[in-house]
């Protein structure tokens, strides 16, 4: 068993055993494996071992993973967890599953205008800045409503949840 594949699995028996104590189903839970800084072949690794969904906090670092990933392409759930600058939104659109970070109208706008009516609804949360610093990107939690409201309405975006930050 490769590390990678102990570490998932490791993992796995943890949320098993929270999910047991919550009298909560395992299959209701998803582990997005975050693999900034790591190679396409730990990401490789891991999809050997049962993993599908992948989170990338850098939209350049994502987008040369995917390529060397091209084979995997339908096998694995992209999603973004970092910052999103609005002169991205076209290659994310585009290449993405998910995207965790919306915090403002205007990137989701972009975000539904851009994506492919080929691909399915790009699934989105909002990003709340529950801390209340000035460092930390979100919409402050007064706002959420009415930005969850105009992103629910944008066509080619599925709002499912927030990331809190």
């Amino acid at each position: 068993m490769s590390s990678v594949a102990a570490k998932l699995q490791q993992v796995r028996t943890r949320i098993a055993t929270a999910c047991e104590a919550s009298q909560r189903p395992v299959q209701s839970v998803t582990l997005l494996a975050v693999t900034k800084t790591f190679g396409p072949q730990a990401v490789r690794d891991a999809h050997a071992a049962g993993q599908r969904a992948f989170g990338e906090n850098y939209v350049q670092e994502a987008l040369e993973k995917m390529q060397s990933l091209a084979d995997l392409r339908g096998a694995i759930e992209w999603h973004l967890i970092g910052p999103l600058q609005s002169n991205k939104t076209r290659v994310v659109a585009a290449s993405f599953d998910w995207v965790h970070s919306i915090d403002r109208l205007k990137i989701a706008e972009r975000l539904s205008a851009q994506r492919a009516d080929a691909l399915p609804p790009l699934q989105v949360c909002l990003q709340v800045n529950i801390s209340g610093e000035a460092s930390k990107s979100g919409v402050a939690p007064a706002d959420v409503p009415a930005l969850a409201h105009a992103v629910a309405a944008r066509p080619r975006l599925r709002l499912r949840g927030l990331m809190a930050v």
